[in-house]
């Protein structure tokens, strides 16, 4: 999992309430669990004219020009910006596998569902809970400022807009730690690789036969 400190990233605006995670990544692709590769059918039935299909080239499909991240302004934005209870529906995993492979490193919102939330993190994304009211105020400045940029700080815990004002918000400190250095749950079981190795190596001697070894 990729580690992540702070960003000074471009920011795309999805303003639709309770944007479920078959929008977000729609049921024929889950058929893949390889965790890359998403990118291209991110919010497919928005962003194509056609019903997108596994394996299929999406080079060759039309877009739709309307669907914010078909547009040229947005091209490159690492900040998702999203209205109240994004990623409800089903708890698929391939929703933040969906956004981290496209490019999108944080997520605001003035809330999300729990299990999207819980899977943001453990992908590398920051899901940020900002107060509704200042949501609207970030979606007024993102449609009427081309190139808007936020700067994100994970280790100060605050956002910064381009004129200077600063967000701030919170994040459970287990969760920061684990952001900040690139760890997910198998990341923080392996770092107890060599403790491990050394239990199943006393164990193989002290219960040979669990191991399938005749003494």
């Amino acid at each position: 999992m990729r580690a992540f400190n702070s960003i000074n990233g471009l920011v795309v605006p999805i303003d639709r309430s309770n944007v479920d995670t078959d929008a977000i990544i729609p049921k024929q692709f889950l058929k893949s669990i390889r965790r890359t590769g998403f990118g291209p059918n991110l919010f497919d039935a928005w962003r194509y004219l056609d019903e997108g299909q596994p394996e299929q080239d999406n080079a060759r499909r039309p877009l739709n020009p309307d669907f914010v991240l078909n547009q040229a302004r947005y091209q490159g934005a690492e900040i998702l910006l999203a209205r109240e209870n994004f990623g409800c529906g089903s708890s698929r995993e391939h929703a933040p596998w969906a956004l981290e492979d496209f490019g999108i490193r944080v997520l605001i919102a003035p809330s999300y569902a729990d299990i999207f939330f819980n899977n943001c993190f453990k992908n590398g994304l920051l899901p940020i809970v900002l107060p509704e009211t200042v949501v609207d105020g970030l979606f007024h400045e993102v449609l009427t400022q081309a190139g808007y940029r936020l700067h994100v700080d994970l280790q100060q815990q605050r956002v910064v807009t381009p004129s200077g004002v600063q967000h701030e918000f919170v994040v459970e400190e287990f969760r920061k730690y684990c952001l900040l250095n690139g760890l997910d749950e198998i990341g923080l079981t392996l770092r107890h690789a060599d403790q491990i190795r050394a239990y199943e190596t006393l164990r193989a001697q002290q219960e040979p036969w669990i191991f399938g070894v005749r003494s």
